[in-house]
């Protein structure tokens, strides 16, 4: 794809800056970075597994219920923690091993791997919040976020009926729009042949299988019991994963560059990459550990390439060298992340944006 950002020399130049300053600063220790993803695999994925494993021995319903709401928040963040530097071929040479990796991690969060991740890397790290490229600015009619877009007259009451709607969004990714992804032309060059098909057919099964057809047959619960589980894990989950990804673009400060018509974007990719994003805690080594990088979103953007493990010594150097230059980041706290973002939602219900 052709770069249809502007140019703009001092943004070329500031960015070879960075890039050079990063590089001679940010130096990776191989095997003190291997010890560090080790210690997060473990973690992440002994409590995965045992929180998984609970369900088949827990007999209050309530605390089944509960070890549901769990394990659907663990799996996310080793989702978030794993799934996406696999997706970026951060954590091995081998880019076959890392998508291999990636596609087991993600398949527990019920998600299409391939089809997230044609999106993700084509087209939303290409042009964030430009319309008409980033695909993430897909979302329902229901929320309104982008200025100019077309404006209902119940987007006055968004910003009130946000946070319900949003608790119904992963079962509407898993169970429909994966599956419209699937039988459409997408655009984004994926190569539907039959392992694409099994793939996605094999992915939907292994979830379904362990998340629902399992824990109704072995678990020492009524099947309604099991199937109420599954729903409020769903409408947990489904919040705490919107709230973060919307936070990490979709505050009252980023920008949504506009396109002329022959879809020229008239901000530099630099400004596209930073004004669009924000960041929370980006200089939080235990924020990071959590979150898995999406708290550094402006240095992820920036250097996808690098695993978040090194997002936070990147930030600093960002951080420093945008202030001297007179920019500043975009950045919250993360329920000043989720407040701002509710004001976004507000401002964007009046009809004059």
């Amino acid at each position: 794809m052709k770069d249809k950002h502007i140019h703009v020399a001092a943004d070329s130049q500031l960015l070879k800056a960075i890039y050079k300053r990063v590089s001679e600063e940010v130096v990776a220790d191989k095997s003190a970075f291997m010890m560090i993803i080790v210690l997060k695999f473990v973690v992440y994925f002994l409590i995965t597994l045992l929180t998984y494993l609970a369900l088949y021995h827990i007999a209050n319903p309530i605390g089944f219920v509960g070890c549901y709401v769990i394990y659907g928040f663990i799996s996310l963040l080793f989702a978030f923690n794993f799934s996406h530097d696999f997706s970026h071929n951060t954590i091995f040479k081998s880019k076959r091993l890392n998508h291999i990796c990636f596609v087991a991690i993600y398949t527990l969060v019920g998600a299409h791997a391939e089809a997230w991740k044609l999106r993700h890397v084509n087209s939303h790290h290409y042009a964030p919040n430009v319309e008409d490229y980033d695909s993430d600015l897909k979302i329902s009619k229901l929320i309104r976020v982008v200025p100019g877009s077309k404006y209902y007259w119940f987007h006055v009451y968004q910003h009130l009926y946000a946070p319900l709607a949003y608790t119904t969004y992963s079962l509407f990714w898993i169970f429909i729009k994966d599956f419209v992804i699937l039988f459409s032309d997408d655009g984004y060059g994926a190569k539907k042949n039959i392992k694409y098909y099994l793939s996605f057919v094999f992915q939907k099964i292994i979830y379904i299988s362990l998340l629902l057809v399992l824990p109704m047959i072995f678990a020492i619960q009524p099947w309604y019991v099991v199937l109420a589980g599954f729903l409020m894990m769903h409408l947990s989950q489904s919040l705490f994963l919107l709230f973060t990804f919307f936070m990490t673009h979709h505050v009252e400060e980023t920008q949504y560059p506009k396109t002329d018509a022959r879809g020229y974007i008239n901000a530099s990719w630099l400004m596209n990459q930073i004004g669009s994003s924000n960041d929370m805690h980006p200089f939080s080594k235990t924020a990071n550990f959590i979150l898995g990088g999406f708290n550094n979103h402006i240095a992820h953007h920036l250097f996808p390439h690098y695993h978040h493990v090194y997002y936070p010594q990147i930030s600093k150097i960002l951080y420093e060298m945008l202030n001297e230059n007179g920019i500043t980041p975009n950045c919250t706290s993360y329920f000043g992340g989720i407040k701002s973002h509710l004001k976004l939602l507000k401002r964007m219900g009046e009809a004059a944006f």
